[in-house]
C-alpha cells in the first residue's frame, strides 16, 4: 500500500499563490505517477496536474495551465503544486493522487491511491 498526506492549504484572496504538498510513503517503488485533483461543492473531481515520479514528463489541466506548477522531489517522495494567480474558481478540495501505470492520466479511475484532501479557498 502507498500513504499519501495532502497539507498546505488555506484561504487567499484572488491573485495570490500557495503551494500544496503531498509527501507518499510505504510502496512508493510501485508508484510512477502522481497528480493533483480537486473537486468544488456539486460538482465532479477535475484533473489538475500529473507528473511522473522522476519528474521528467507532466501534464496539466487546460483551467489551470500557466499558472500552477508541478514539481516532483523524489528524494523525499514528496509532490509539489504552486499555485500562482489564483482565481475565486479555484475553489476547491485539492486531492492528491498516485498511480501504478506508466501513462500521465486525467482520469480519476487510473489512480490507485488517494490523500485525505487539503482546502483551497479563493476569495474574490
Amino acid at each position: 500500500q502507498v500513504q499519501l498526506v495532502n497539507s498546505g492549504g488555506g484561504l487567499v484572496q484572488a491573485g495570490g499563490s500557495l503551494r500544496l504538498s503531498c509527501a507518499a510513503s510505504g510502496r512508493t517503488f510501485s508508484v510512477f505517477v502522481m497528480g493533483w485533483f480537486r473537486q468544488a461543492p456539486g460538482k465532479e473531481r477535475e484533473f489538475v496536474a500529473a507528473i511522473t515520479r522522476i519528474g521528467s514528463s507532466l501534464n496539466y489541466g487546460d483551467s489551470v495551465k500557466g499558472r500552477f506548477t508541478i514539481s516532483m522531489d523524489s528524494a523525499k517522495n514528496t509532490m509539489y503544486l504552486q499555485m500562482d494567480s489564483l482565481k475565486p474558481e479555484d475553489t476547491a478540495v485539492y486531492y492528491c493522487a498516485a498511480r501504478e501505470g506508466l501513462r500521465l492520466a486525467t482520469g480519476t479511475s487510473a489512480y490507485n491511491y488517494w490523500g485525505q484532501g487539503t482546502q483551497v479557498t479563493v476569495s474574490s
